[in-house]
C-alpha cells in the first residue's frame, strides 16, 4: 500500500473527502515528526510507540576498498509496535 492507497482508505473507512482525509494524513505525520524532532516520543495504545534513539559513533568498513571508516554517531526514528497491533498481524 502506497500514500494514496493509504488516503483512499481512510476516506472509505471514515466517510471523510480523499481531499480531508489527505490533511489528516498530513497532520498525523507532521505531528508525529515535530514530537519527534524534539526527542519525545508519540504512544498509541494498542498500535505502537514511535521515538528517537540515539546511534553511537561505530567503526564500519567501505566494502570496495575494504578501508576501515568511522561512522558518525546520530539519531534513528524508531517504532515499536504495540501488543493489540503484533496479535492482529499474527492472526
Amino acid at each position: 500500500m502506497n500514500k494514496a492507497d493509504l488516503i483512499t482508505s481512510i476516506a472509505e473507512k471514515s466517510g471523510l473527502t480523499k481531499k480531508d482525509a489527505e490533511k489528516a494524513l498530513k497532520s498525523f505525520i507532521d505531528s508525529v515528526e515535530e514530537t519527534m524532532e524534539k526527542g519525545d516520543k508519540v504512544q498509541l495504545v494498542g498500535f505502537g510507540t514511535f521515538e528517537v534513539r540515539a546511534r553511537g559513533e561505530r567503526k564500519g568498513r567501505n566494502p570496495r576498498t575494504m578501508e576501515e571508516i568511522a561512522i558518525p554517531a546520530s539519531k534513528v526514528p524508531v517504532f515499536k509496535a504495540g501488543k493489540e497491533f503484533k496479535d492482529r498481524v499474527n492472526k
